[in-house]
């Protein structure tokens, strides 16, 4: 169970690397724009950076959690599964798009450099991102029942 914990872990802070590294650039390349546009393109970015880089490293951890005996998937316990986290990371998602877009706004409101105000809503963003996944995942009890 702990490692299960660990492998999801490691996929949301790569990912979360990734889109960290890309949305700076654009917020960079957009610094021209309203801040309002520049924190809207920014996060769209991200989320697809974060989306694309996580569901294949979390495709690679678990392609073969599923399989049957006979090489089938188990349908049931993948639904069963990924219901348990769409719904954590739904919940984790809604709070980072808030916090996030909240927190980049208000430093390109107050000037800091377009990068900057990226990289800083996006780390704090993160953090607690990560707490609130960690938290609903075990409410799930995602990792339980010899998941």
């Amino acid at each position: 169970m702990f490692q299960e914990y660990l492998k999801l872990n490691k996929n949301v802070l790569v990912a979360f690397f990734a889109s960290i590294i890309i949305s700076a650039i654009i917020a960079q390349v957009l610094s021209d724009q309203d801040d309002i546009l520049n924190t809207t393109y920014t996060t769209i970015v991200d989320y697809v950076i974060y989306f694309s880089v996580f569901s294949f490293l979390f495709y690679i951890d678990n392609r073969k959690k599923y399989l049957l005996d006979s090489g089938k998937t188990n349908t049931r316990k993948l639904k069963h599964d990924l219901k348990k986290l769409i719904t954590s990371l739904g919940i984790a998602e809604v709070v980072y798009t808030v916090t996030r877009w909240a927190l980049q706004y208000y430093f390109l409101t107050i000037n800091y450099d377009p990068y900057l105000a990226s990289i800083t809503s996006q780390g704090i963003s993160t953090i607690i991102y990560m707490i609130v996944l960690n938290l609903t995942v075990k409410i799930t009890r995602l990792y339980k029942d010899g998941n």
